[in-house]
């Protein structure tokens, strides 16, 4: 399996993916760990995905995404955004329902 087949099967694999610096209980930076704390804040279920386990994904994926930097989330296949753009949209309540939709949050929040 190349790289972009491994991206394109990490993205479907759940209905939203995180691709991250370390892991959620261990972030190895503070743009990460917002987007962690946001996603957590609603309750959401991801899957995360350690850049760093994987050099050949983390270089791949920014020219698959064309996304310079990471985190990046994605919901529902498609790219939302890296840390500014998710926390925006948590403070505006967008996130929480693009979630929902998705099907990552239930019916409480």
């Amino acid at each position: 399996m190349d790289v972009v087949e491994r991206i394109k099967a990490e993205i479907g694999a759940q209905p939203v993916v995180l691709f991250m610096k370390g892991t959620p209980d261990f972030p190895q930076c503070g743009f990460s760990a917002q987007t962690v704390a946001a996603l957590r804040a609603l309750g959401a279920e991801f899957k995360a995905v350690n850049i760093f386990e994987d050099p050949e994904l983390r270089e791949a994926l920014k020219r698959y995404s064309n996304w310079p930097t990471y985190p990046q989330l994605y919901v529902k296949g498609e790219l939302l955004g890296g840390c500014d753009i998710a926390l925006e949209m948590y403070q505006s309540g967008e996130l929480q329902q693009v979630l929902s939709s998705a099907g990552a949050i239930g019916a409480h929040g």
